[in-house]
């Protein structure tokens, strides 16, 4: 069998399945405004709008094309290997050279990223990143990746030469933990690149804190986040296990809502929590997980392939990116099906809490809001909000909002 062909086929069918997407995002500029969103943009900011989708949906095409162009070019020329080469010959050193390859190759990307936020962005508005911010954020993205691939493939190498055929589950469970981990240090990561400083005491705050105590939350701090260095868009969130939160607010939210339209919002996220929407969404990352795991077996169970790709025996590194960025990219959107579709739900639960807690009216104003600040698009294509959409579009939810409140 030629597993290099298989590779480079696999790679192309997620490629137009990218494409489709994008395409399908580009197309629905043209697509009516549904009749209760009319009012999120004027006649001008909604021509602004479509520019700004546009040229989006154009870049990302061009930009997803050059970075599928530059993974078959390395996969096809057998260069994994022939960096790998560079290191000393011990199964460590190979997976990390092949890996480090990998992460090096996110250079190419870079002048997109610029493009995009620098020019594209800033042209619309929405940058408030310096050339030295970025270039900051880049080299610890870049540092943090490296630093995680590598573990994970360093796992990946224990449980391949530790466990044999048991890696199935046994790595499907730890990298699970692995993502659990990340999560919890979420709020750790975040502050690598941004500034928070604690809400100060005011209306807000109480009642922020006295709704989710009375749901059985205790908060561990209510924090703002400078978003504004980087963006004019705005988002808010809470971080944390079990009952103890952290609630962090965009100062780009705090400047565009009102305070009832913020606690409508964390109404929202509260309903996720009472929801178990976040346990749901783990116990499908296990499965995925679990999938990973078989995948991995079955690709280390299989020598034969390496040698396709210039590799004299198993490289864990190459075995990784094989795993991840062709066999499991390539059901991945089954999952993401899957995944959207029980996300879109629990969303509309999330949005019933909301009304239920009084909120109803201003969930929709801080939701037009929100779609007006970060450029949302009102009227996406039906088949692209099944595929992609973890959200349901804003004119959905606002009729949903609605049907509870009655």
């Amino acid at each position: 069998m030629n597993y290099k062909l298989t590779a480079v086929i696999a790679l192309m069918i997620i490629y137009l399945y990218e494409m489709l997407i994008r395409w399908l995002d580009w197309r629905s500029v043209k697509n009516p405004i549904p009749a209760n969103v009319k009012d999120v943009y004027d006649q001008e900011t909604y021509q602004k709008w479509r520019n700004y989708h546009g040229e989006n949906s154009r870049f990302g095409i061009i930009s997803g094309t050059a970075g599928t162009a530059a993974v078959l070019l390395l996969l096809i020329s057998d260069a994994y290997a022939h960096f790998a080469g560079l290191f000393p010959d011990t199964p460590f050193m190979q997976m990390a050279g092949v890996l480090v390859l990998s992460s090096l190759t996110d250079i190419i990307g870079l002048p997109f990223a610029w493009y995009k936020t620098m020019v594209i962005e800033e042209k619309y508005g929405f940058n408030k990143t310096t050339p030295k911010t970025f270039w900051l954020d880049q080299l610890k993205s870049f540092l943090i990746g490296l630093a995680l691939i590598i573990g994970v493939g360093s796992l990946l190498m224990w449980a391949h030469q530790r466990l044999g055929d048991w890696m199935i589950v046994v790595f499907a469970g730890i990298m699970t933990l692995v993502a659990l981990f990340i999560s919890f240090l979420y709020p750790v990561f975040s502050k690598v690149f941004n500034k928070f400083t604690p809400l100060e005491d005011g209306e807000l705050k109480a009642r922020l804190t006295a709704m989710l105590e009375k749901h059985g939350y205790h908060v561990r701090a209510i924090q703002v986040m400078d978003a504004s260095r980087r963006s004019t868009k705005s988002n808010a969130y809470f971080t944390g296990f079990g009952k103890m939160k952290t609630i962090v607010l965009y100062d780009t939210l705090l400047a565009a809502m009102t305070p009832d339209e913020i606690m409508a919002v964390f109404a929202h996220e509260m309903g996720h929590g009472l929801h178990k929407d976040t346990l749901r969404n783990q116990a499908l990352s296990f499965v995925q997980m679990l999938i990973v795991g078989a995948l991995s077996w079955l690709t280390l169970r299989t020598p034969d392939i390496f040698p396709w790709f210039g590799f004299s025996k198993v490289n864990y590194g190459f075995a990784l990116l094989l795993i991840m960025n062709v066999e499991f990219a390539l059901i991945s959107p089954l999952f993401g099906l899957i995944g959207n579709t029980l996300s879109r739900r629990a969303e509309y639960r999330a949005d019933a809490q909301a009304a239920q807690e009084g909120y109803a009216e201003h969930l929709i104003t801080g939701l037009k809001k929100l779609a007006r600040e970060n450029y949302a698009d009102l009227a996406p294509d039906p088949l692209m909000v099944k595929l992609n959409y973890s959200h349901p579009t804003l004119s959905q939810r606002i009729d949903a909002i609605r049907r509870v409140r009655k």
